[in-house]
């Protein structure tokens, strides 16, 4: 049998049609857009984290197993005290929480790695809420403040976003065969064979 001298072939790649490539996302003013006013008034009176945790269950309606429950939640639980220990009005707390839950979600949207694009998006929307420039942005947050913001998210979600990404994601295996052309695939070769015995 002479050998090939073609180069290696991939065959067809099975693709997830489920696997979303990471999209490119636009910041926009997100002020009540998760959490009311209301809903804020109710979250100012809550003290305990097990009352903060059925609240936020509540209202970002987490109807997902544990752990990841477990996490989403103290992800928020913890986005609410470092508003508490910043002193943010409801309004900006209300703000932080969407834009938690939006980096969250551009993070799990795709088992892909996007995290420079989560990066970039938090960026984005930190700055879209600490300028005026109605109605694309608003001044929502101090320069100071919005940097301890940036430094919350870098190290409290995007220093662990491999972890988020793993926990809240598919895995994904890519399988490959390599397919050699000019050279009969095993079935091929059997069938030729057992014509040969045949006659």
């Amino acid at each position: 049998m002479a050998e090939s001298t073609e180069p290696l072939s991939v065959s067809s790649v099975d693709v997830d049609s489920n696997l979303m490539v990471p999209q490119v996302l636009k910041a926009k003013i997100m002020l009540w857009t998760d959490v009311s006013y209301k809903d804020m008034e109710e979250l100012e009176k809550l003290q305990s984290i097990p009352d903060l945790e059925s609240a936020l269950c509540r209202l970002f309606e987490i109807n997902i197993p544990e752990p990841k429950r477990e996490i989403l939640l103290e992800l928020y639980v913890q986005t609410v005290q470092f508003c508490r220990q910043h002193n943010f009005k409801k309004e900006q707390t209300s703000a932080m929480l969407s834009i938690v839950k939006h980096i969250h979600k551009a993070n799990t949207e795709t088992p892909l790695n996007n995290i420079e694009q989560c990066f970039e998006y938090s960026q984005e929307l930190i700055l879209c809420h600490s300028i005026r420039r109605p109605p694309f942005s608003i001044n929502l947050f101090s320069l100071k403040e919005a940097t301890s913001i940036l430094e919350y998210i870098h190290s409290n979600y995007i220093r662990h976003y491999k972890l988020y990404k793993h926990i809240f994601t598919p895995e994904v295996s890519l399988d490959l065969r390599p397919s050699y052309s000019g050279i009969p695939k095993e079935e091929e070769e059997e069938e030729a064979a057992m014509d040969n015995i045949c006659c």
